[in-house]
């Protein structure tokens, strides 16, 4: 539910909030040019010494104003004419004119209502509604992947597409969530659904008829730094019943023109200094430095845009969609999947279709979506699982081994674990033994004995199959056809044979033509490092065999050592190719046997073709 909420407000309204996005990172930069540009008023400067010096310059002046970012702005009327003009508060002579920037301008009618009035403002508020759902959703997932508030910022591994979203999303979630809510406040008060609270003393029926006053008389002016000023409204002339205004952030008040007695005064209301935070939080205006953050944090957003469809696309393509799947509170059966490469989704796939055949309703999920309760009605959990390097979760899975490890008290609902893995490497099916022990350790019933899945036997998987059916009273046959990796060819520009007791080959290939766009997104073998897998489908089988690559792709070609094994098929295949002989291929990422970034010595021990990577990496050492 939380995916698909996070999905489709990402995918719906993606033009509006990108146009959101970017216009406000845009208008996020004025006050900070602002703030540079205007003269700025010496901190103990008070607003009587700063009228005496505008005045003294412009004697008709009328009006003074400053804005958040300390710019100060007098209006005057000389010689029967207006003026306006930027003041530099030093002097209080005017050094430039008042000029509202028409790029700002125009950026800001396009911010607030895409030119539209007030249908434009409503339907910017949908885009703010569905940033803010991005927002909480992407909290969420993220949560999930990483396995909980611990590992927020936890190294994230995968395709570049998914680890840059995810990057992008925890660093810049503050900004999206702080934008979308304060915009939604502002269009919320400019519809009048928050009340105006702006509270200004009742105007004086009492004044001494008197004028001429000079400021330095004016006691509250000179007690008020220019910081404090908002604005200075004079009398107007020759009306011996005005007074002067005088508007801080601190409130508003009346002076009287002829002994500057304060006449009246209004403190600002808890809302209204509440309005004035998120004014400043959404627009920058007094807090330029924080604005251009918040600004910088939600241009992320196209990015994400980009990132969250290429994800969106990948998942389509890498796993199968699965009919009829159950709530999980209506579900009888959760089937919960952690997988690597995507392989563990076509049995789990498998395993749900002939279960839905059988008359059983059932919930298929990732494993990282588990929550203790969410299944009332569900009679058994089903848990396939892959392991990721050396018994770590796989993608999807990230959290689940902790949640177990919490639990007070296991479920009372049976439980059965499938682990699936390659004998071939140490850790084989580390990850669900794991959670085997962990289950058992909390007394979690078991519906049958922990069972393994070796190179994604599908008579193995049949087995197992028949034992669950026992287990459920149901004839239970899973005839799983393994989903084949979409590979390239390869083609051979040289083989080095060494050894006769055990024979060894270096195969050389070239590198496979890449598209503009597969660069950009990093598929195929447009980026791999000395350490990563390659794939390699033999005749005759349709199981891959991973060999550890010795080359990268800045050296222009894709290199590994095999050791012919007695009656090895893709060895024996492997070993015999003569150049120009072409082979069926695919790249797994293996990051976790990369060497860390830095100069700090390494030592790198390998044995037989062990030593191939190791290579690469002494290659690539520019250091």
């Amino acid at each position: 539910m939380i995916r698909a909420l996070h999905r489709w407000a990402g995918i719906l309204p993606v033009a509006i909030v990108i146009v959101l996005a970017v216009s406000g990172a845009v208008l996020s930069i004025f006050p900070m040019m602002e703030r540079l540009a205007a003269p700025q008023a010496e901190a103990e400067l008070s607003i009587a010494t700063l009228t005496e010096r505008i005045a003294s310059k412009h004697p008709g002046v009328e009006l003074i104003s400053r804005s958040p970012s300390g710019r100060i702005t007098a209006y005057w009327f000389e010689n029967d004419q207006p003026g306006t003009g930027i003041i530099d508060p030093a002097t209080g002579q005017g050094v430039a004119f008042e000029n509202h920037d028409p790029v700002e301008r125009w950026f800001t009618k396009l911010h607030r209502s895409l030119f539209l009035g007030d249908s434009g403002r409503i339907t910017m508020a949908v885009g703010a509604i569905a940033m803010l759902a991005l927002g909480l959703s992407g909290i969420m997932v993220v949560l999930r992947r990483v396995g909980g508030w611990r590992h927020w910022f936890a190294r994230l591994r995968g395709p570049l597409s998914g680890r840059l979203h995810v990057e992008v999303s925890r660093i810049g979630v503050v900004g999206f969530m702080l934008s979308s809510l304060t915009a939604l406040w502002m269009v919320a008060a400019t519809f009048d659904f928050i009340p105006s609270t702006s509270k200004a003393p009742p105007f004086p029926t009492a004044v001494s008829g008197e004028t001429g006053v000079s400021f330095s008389e004016l006691e509250l002016l000179k007690q008020t730094p220019v910081s404090q000023l908002r604005v200075l409204t004079f009398p107007y002339p020759g009306d011996e019943t005005d007074v002067f205004t005088l508007k801080t952030y601190q409130g508003t008040g009346y002076l009287d023109q002829g002994t500057g007695e304060l006449l009246g005064w209004s403190d600002l209301t808890r809302w209204e200094r509440v309005f004035e935070t998120i004014y400043m939080l959404h627009t920058g205006q007094g807090a330029a430095s924080l604005g251009l953050i918040l600004g910088l944090m939600v241009l992320g957003i196209p990015l994400l845009g980009i990132t969250g469809v290429l994800i969106w696309l990948a998942g389509r393509r890498g796993r199968p969609r699965i009919r009829n799947n159950q709530s999980p509170a209506h579900a009888e059966t959760i089937v919960l999947v952690g997988s690597e490469g995507g392989s563990t989704w076509g049995f789990a796939a498998t395993l749900h279709s002939a279960l839905h055949a059988a008359g059983q309703s059932v919930h298929l999920a990732r494993m990282s979506a588990f929550m203790p309760g969410r299944y009332p009605r569900a009679k058994r959990i089903l848990i396939l699982a892959a392991t990721y390097g050396d018994g770590d979760a796989p993608e999807g899975a990230q959290g689940f081994l902790d949640r177990v490890t919490a639990l007070d008290q296991a479920p009372d609902i049976p439980l059965a674990i499938l682990g699936f893995g390659d004998r071939n490497f140490p850790s084989f099916c580390g990850f669900a033994t794991d959670i085997a022990a962990a289950a058992r350790a909390k007394n979690w019933p078991e519906l049958i004995p922990f069972d393994t899945i070796d190179r994604q036997s599908p008579q193995s998987f049949a087995r197992w199959g028949r034992a669950l059916g026992a287990a459920m009273g149901l004839e239970l046959e899973l005839s799983h056809q393994p989903i084949l990796p979409k590979t390239q060819d390869l083609t051979l520009i040289s083989s080095r044979k060494y050894g006769a007791q055990a024979p060894t080959t270096i195969l050389r290939f070239s590198l496979p033509a890449q598209s503009v766009w597969q660069r950009i997104r990093g598929v195929g073998f447009a980026r791999f490092s000395a350490g990563d897998l390659i794939g390699i489908l033999p005749e005759g089988s349709p199981l891959p065999r991973f060999y550890s690559l010795a080359s990268a792709a800045q050296d222009g070609f894709i290199e590994f050592v095999v050791r012919q094994h007695p009656g090895g098929l893709c060895s024996g295949q492997l070993t015999a190719l003569a150049p120009g002989d072409k082979i069926q291929a695919f790249l797994r990422p293996n990051p976790e046997f990369h060497p860390s970034r830095g100069r700090a010595p390494l030592i790198l021990i390998g044995a037989g073709t062990g030593v191939g990577p190791l290579i690469g990496f002494v290659r690539n050492n520019r250091h």
